[in-house]
Order: C-alpha cells, then sequence, then structure tokens
C-alpha cells in the first residue's frame, strides 16, 4: 500500500493506517488531509489516519459480503483461501467482526458451508443440553479424531471443523459475542456428557467395584497423566474412553499463541480415562477371577482407547501392533 496526498507520494510505511489482518493488500490511498511531511507518531494519532484505517476495514468487509451475494458458490470455493485473514479481522477489529458475521463460513466434516445463522438453525433442535444451551461440536482434525465424529454422527449430531493456530482465540470470540452458545471439541468428554440432555443413567457398579477395577486401571497406566473417571453411560457407547478437558486444551492452545491464562502452555498434558460402567466388556472384565487375565484385558481396552486419540506412540503401539497379528495367527 503506498499513501499519496493529492497525488504527491508521501510514504509505502503504513502500518499505522492498514489494519493488521489487512496488510497483504496492494493498492493507493490518496487523502488531502495527509501532510507531505509524515513521521510515524503521526500516523499514529492522528484522527484522520483512525478515519482511513476505518473506512478501509468497511470496505474491505463489505467487498467480501458483496461476493458472498453475488456468487456463494464462488465464494465458499475461495473461502479456504481467505479464512485465516477473515478471522483475524474477527478477531481484532469488532467493526469488520460484526460485517462478517454475515459472510463468515463455517464448515462441517461433511464439507458443507454455513453462516453462523444457518448452522444455529440448523442444529438448535438437536443438540441443546438440558440447561437450553446450543452446543456446538467441532474437530480440529477430522483424521485423528474420526472415531469420535462417527460417534457423534451416530446420534445424529453434526460436528464442524474448527482449524488453524488461533481457532480457539477465535471460539472465545464467539462464545462472549453469541448468545447462550459453547463450542466444545468431539474427543473433550464421553459423547453422552458432551450434549448433556439429563438423562442420567443408573450405574450397574457397586462402589467397590469402581474402586478394585480403578485400582487396577491406575497400575497399569501412567498416573501423573491420566485420571480415571467412572461415567453410567448407554451400554451401546465405547467402554473406555479417553478424554481431554476442553477448559485445559484451550487455555494451553491460547498460551502457546499468545492470550490465555499465564504460565498454561507449561502445564502436562491432563487426559481423562472415562469407563462406561454400564458397557457389557466393564462387567466381564469385573467377572474375570484372575488377577494376570483381567490385567491383560484391560491393558488391551485402555491402548485401543489410546490409539483412538493418538496417545498410542513409539514401543507402546509397536508392542500393541506385535500383540494384535500374534493374536490373529
Amino acid at each position: 500500500i503506498q499513501l499519496y496526498c493529492n497525488q504527491v507520494f508521501v510514504t509505502d510505511s503504513v502500518e499505522g493506517i492498514v489494519p493488521e489482518f489487512l496488510t497483504m493488500l496492494q493498492g493507493v490511498i490518496d487523502s488531502p488531509d495527509i501532510p507531505l511531511n509524515v513521521s510515524r507518531s503521526y500516523l499514529q494519532s492522528d484522527a484522520n489516519v483512525k478515519k482511513i484505517s476505518s473506512h478501509i476495514t468497511k470496505k474491505v468487509a463489505d467487498k467480501l459480503n458483496e461476493m458472498f451475494k453475488a456468487d456463494r458458490k464462488a465464494f465458499e470455493e475461495k473461502w479456504e483461501d481467505m479464512k485465516m485473514i477473515v478471522e483475524y479481522g474477527m478477531l481484532t477489529e469488532q467493526k469488520f467482526y460484526e460485517k462478517a458475521d454475515k459472510f463468515a463460513l463455517y464448515q462441517n466434516v461433511d464439507g458443507e458451508c454455513a453462516t453462523w445463522g444457518e448452522y444455529i438453525e440448523k442444529i438448535k433442535v438437536n443438540q441443546v443440553d438440558k440447561d437450553g444451551k446450543t452446543i456446538v461440536l467441532y474437530t480440529n482434525d477430522k483424521e485423528a479424531q474420526h472415531s469420535y465424529i462417527a460417534e457423534a454422527k451416530e446420534k445424529s449430531y453434526d460436528v464442524l471443523v474448527l482449524d488453524g493456530p488461533i481457532i480457539s482465540h477465535l471460539i472465545q470470540k464467539l462464545e462472549t459475542e453469541k448468545e447462550n452458545v459453547s463450542f466444545v471439541r468431539v474427543d473433550a468428554d464421553s459423547m453422552d456428557k458432551l450434549i448433556n440432555k439429563g438423562n442420567d443413567l443408573p450405574s450397574v457398579l457397586s462402589e467397590d467395584d469402581e474402586k478394585s477395577l480403578k485400582e487396577t486401571i491406575e497400575s497399569i497406566l501412567a498416573k501423573e497423566q491420566y485420571v480415571v473417571q467412572f461415567e453410567s453411560m448407554s451400554p451401546t457407547s465405547s467402554p473406555f474412553t479417553i478424554t481431554r478437558s476442553e477448559f485445559m486444551r484451550r487455555m494451553n492452545e491460547m498460551s502457546a499463541t499468545g492470550g490465555g491464562m499465564f504460565g498454561m502452555n507449561n502445564m502436562p498434558d491432563m487426559y481423562n480415562l472415562v469407563v462406561n460402567g454400564n458397557h457389557p466388556l466393564v462387567s466381564k472384565v469385573l467377572g474375570e477371577k484372575d488377577a494376570d487375565t483381567q490385567k491383560e484385558m484391560l491393558k488391551e481396552a485402555t491402548d485401543l482407547a489410546k490409539l483412538s486419540q493418538g496417545l498410542l506412540k513409539g514401543e507402546e503401539l509397536t508392542l500393541f501392533i506385535k500383540n494384535r497379528y500374534n493374536d490373529l495367527g
């Protein structure tokens, strides 16, 4: 961007005029209100400069909205290339956010695009929890979180793809701006708890059963990394699921990219191993009298849970695959 005053070149250092998220723009600004002898401090403080900055933001937002309305299909095809710029603008410029809210697109795992209004209309019946809050489920990695997405789809839930380095900040912004809405990643909790409908099922396990099973599982897992929890879910839900707190994970991500709570990115990764007490496999494990066999069953089940979360690596993964091949043989 080059700055002119009545067709006389002034400067091409326009950091104070062009909003940061639009620095990739090319073009010319010609204003009669800018002095020929312009300094950096002047650019940062002059009211006319601020008006120009606001005007540029408005013009870009209006142009994008015009493109969206004129040919939505073409706009959707370009969205992947421009979404980072739009999302950064939504985070840093409130006026741009208010305009972009009409054309910013959200894509689900099936590749379908929708504006915010369209998407909320789509999910507002099925994805509302017992407190009346609309829950937006999302993934940042369709491949790694495939099993969680499949389970969500079984319940007819829709899952958005929200990826990129600033997505945690954008989610925080949307939760602040939108009324009665929460974002939860598909692997943040067991599926029955992600959108809590209040239909709690009684547990078939006694307190002694849970205590005994917990002690055995903790002897297999690294205690400092996993917290064992028992939940009463449908017998058809997964017997063992590894989840990570939405709050802790999001704060970690925000701290890593600037923002969030100070020091959160230095916190160790902690995971929850959720045991579905009503699953037949859990009853089968408890019914096993031989302690070594019981341990082997739990080791295989927890390894499968780790595998679905992409946490089975190195020697653990090699040993798991080797044992699987031995079972086949």
